[in-house]
């Protein structure tokens, strides 16, 4: 019996206290659905339904689908990963969903060997450790970089903190020159893989040691995980066929494409442990570590006096293969009875780098459960008015390779017909519940939290919880803003889940959530149903209230006669970007294209309100009421696209989205306009007048797209 089971409320004993409060949960739904007969009939189906899906939650059946998903490791193209997409098949199907494989020919990586000695100034000379120790070895992949280049280096050691370049000036200023030298960063500072290697390139580092150090690993003792990751930069999915689906039979570039190099670092790196990174750093000498550095380091478990050069000089060397693998999607669908070409996505992808338990798992297993819960309402007399599309992605962790391909596969009738996708990768990963989302759905999330219940509170739902903690934390007036603050809902510019290419390359909305902010066996062996049981989610409550508000937010975008999208909220939140913009500038540049825009957006936001206030109070159900509806739901759904560009984004063409989108300048910490962003970052070195018309025409953009979705709410010609 697996050690949940042992620990969970179902045991021999209270099984049939259990079983009552079943019974007197389904009881009550019944006799509300039973006052709710005299409500409007859009009312009663949806309230008994949220009811009895909330009722359902199962945290032992959660606990049995992630058990059986993490008993192997499951890297994406191997045969253990088919064998995970064939289990979420089968447990679909069980539940007599209409079931399917999408199958893509893609461009993955992995590891042949890899070595490390470090040489210290006594001349002692120790073989650095790369592998994970006390791992089984049962077919988990050894640390590496996905689509790393081969390569071997011999060079002085040196520390680069987080690889930024204002690390890079940082050192210059101390008079450190790293060019080849074999550079050690620490994981973080809000650069991706990709951009550390590519920015070690510039300055002549000639590889590239990551580690990761949250300053918590100590407390858990996987000092020695390794986060393995990937390193390919530019677009989004199969590297050999950027913009169009990587099929079997279909059209691929060549690897020595240009289009497909640059997605690729120019030199090698690895991933190291902790404890690796500890035995090169301690040895250091030269300059001392920069000022700037200091506060950033206290939250670092290594105590570092030094970035070098040297004296410790490293002997690094990688061998990767590029290959061409089989990936698999697998879909479950439920037909819509009333618009079943309006669809609701709910997607989480199901390869892992090692055993996944957190990462992606407890994903998949709340997605299973979803299914479960789903197919129960269907068997009691739900039929969702839109289709639902429940999505198990392959081959997320090279670069979003199984959404991406779909995406581009399915452009024009996703764009046409979505609603909404609403992605959960880790479902739990801790305590506290997080959420990043396009701004017309934040409502519908408020709404959702207020029926969940907390997983580790007593008579407390996610709202209430987090707006306690807020108001002991910020004492924020605003139960909006508390809202806000407390769920730490944040926007979706970020490229690191399955969204992605539904909102940055598609403008389909999207919101992304977990619970926990932070793990530290992530990327790691550690990752391990172990690991859940022990530390993330003994009890699995926390993967019933993901489930909870998933499942809720599916069921709402599915069945709401009018859609609940707030647009006064996103040209509110468009609004407070200028104001931040503004001061980043510091008057130099008027931002009238994209003020009146906003007003423009805002006006049509406030009118199509009034039109579903009052469409919502008419009882009348005739074929042209019926039309109405769905003209005004069309509208709601289509003013994302409008904030989409053809060109995309100067640099990152295939990321289309001008609000939420990648900024290649970190140091600003901005989150919006990326275009703008980059422009102001980019166009330092430039003359006035080349300066700033850059950055106009990049304001222009903004305000153009700002204007498309005004327009599209108004659904009006011009």
């Amino acid at each position: 019996m697996p050690p949940l089971l042992m620990k969970t409320p179902f045991g021999s004993k209270s099984m049939y206290a259990f079983l009552i409060l079943l019974f007197t949960l389904v009881f009550f739904a019944t006799l509300r659905h039973e006052q709710n007969l005299r409500s409007s009939p859009a009312k009663r189906s949806i309230l008994f339904y949220e009811d009895i899906f909330l009722s359902s939650a199962s945290n032992n059946s959660i606990a049995a689908y992630l058990r059986e998903l993490t008993l192997r490791p499951h890297l994406a193209g191997t045969t253990s990963s088919l064998a995970t997409a064939l289990y979420v098949k089968a447990q679909f199907e069980s539940e007599n969903l209409a079931t399917h494989l999408t199958n893509y020919t893609v461009l993955l990586s992995f590891p042949v060997s890899s070595s490390l000695t470090a040489l210290f100034a006594n001349g002692s000379v120790i073989s650095v450790s790369l592998s994970e120790r006390g791992v089984p070895g049962n077919g988990v992949v050894m640390p590496y970089h996905a689509y790393s280049p081969s390569g071997s280096a011999y060079g002085k050691a040196a520390f680069l903190n987080h690889g930024r370049e204002e690390d890079y000036r940082a050192l210059a200023a101390q008079g450190v020159e790293v060019e080849g030298c074999v550079g050690v960063v620490r994981r973080g500072g809000g650069m991706s893989r990709y951009e550390v290697v590519e920015r070690a390139a510039v300055h002549g580092v000639a590889a590239v040691l990551m580690y990761t150090d949250d300053g918590d690993r100590e407390e858990f003792t996987f000092t020695e995980g390794v986060e393995r990751g990937t390193v390919m930069g530019g677009s989004l999915g199969d590297p050999l066929s950027p913009g169009w689906a990587g099929l079997e039979t279909g059209e691929r570039l060549q690897l020595d494409n240009p289009r497909v190099g640059e997605k690729f670092p120019k030199l090698p790196s690895i991933p190291i442990s902790i404890d690796a990174a500890k035995t090169i750093l301690r040895s250091l000498k030269g300059a001392e570590v920069p000022q700037e550095w200091q506060n950033d380091l206290k939250s670092s478990s290594i105590d570092i006096g030094r970035v070098g050069p040297g004296p410790t000089m490293l002997k690094f060397s990688y061998e990767g293969e590029k290959k061409m693998s089989t990936i698999h999607n697998v879909f479950a669908v439920i037909r819509g009875s009333e618009e079943p070409d309006r669809f609701v996505l709910l997607g989480n992808h199901r390869d892992a780098w090692t055993y996944g338990a957190v990462d992606p798992n407890s994903g998949t297993a709340a997605l299973l459960e979803i299914a479960r819960q789903y197919a129960l309402l269907m068997r009691m007399g739900w039929k969702p008015r839109r289709t639902i599309i429940l999505c198990s992605w392959d081959a997320e962790e090279f670069g979003m390779i199984g959404s991406t391909e779909w995406v581009e596969q399915n452009l024009l009738n996703l764009a046409s017909k979505s609603v909404a996708y609403i992605n959960v990768d880790c479902a739990v990963q801790g305590p506290g519940f997080f959420a990043s989302a396009t701004p017309q759905l934040d409502d519908l999330l408020l709404e959702i939290a207020k029926k969940v219940k907390d997983p580790d509170t007593e008579m407390m739902t996610i709202f209430e919880k987090e707006t306690v903690t807020n108001q002991v934390m910020n004492k924020t007036p605003s139960v909006t803003a508390i809202f806000l603050a407390a769920l730490q809902i944040q926007r979706l510019s970020q490229v690191d889940s399955d969204f992605a290419p539904f909102l940055q390359h598609a403008g389909i909305p999207s919101i992304d959530m977990y619970y926990g902010k932070d793990f530290p066996v992530y990327h790691t062996a550690f990752d391990s149903y172990d690991w859940m049981v022990n530390s993330g989610d003994p009890l699995f409550h926390r993967h019933v209230a993901v489930t909870g508000v998933w499942g809720l937010i599916g069921l709402h975008l599915a069945d709401d006669a009018i859609l609940r999208f707030n647009y006064v909220s996103y040209a509110r939140q468009l609004l407070g970007y200028t104001h931040i913009l503004t001061e980043k500038l510091g008057g130099s540049f008027s931002l009238h294209p994209i003020t009146d825009a906003i007003q423009e957006f805002m006006a049509a936001a406030t009118e199509i309100e009034e039109e579903v206030k009052k469409l919502s109070e008419d009882e009348t159900m005739d074929d042209l009421f019926i039309l109405k509806r769905r003209m005004l739901n069309d509208r709601l759904i289509f003013a994302e696209r409008g904030f989409l560009d053809g060109e995309g984004l100067p640099g990152k063409q295939w990321f289309k989205h001008l609000v939420y989108g990648p900024c290649t300048n970190h140091e600003n910490n901005l989150d919006f306009f990326p275009g703008i962003v980059d422009a102001i970052a980019g166009s330092t070195g430039m003359n006035n007048i080349d300066r700033e018309g850059v950055i106009r025409h990049e304001i222009w953009r903004v305000g153009r797209a700002i204007q498309r979705a005004a327009y599209a709410l108004k659904g009006q010609l011009t």
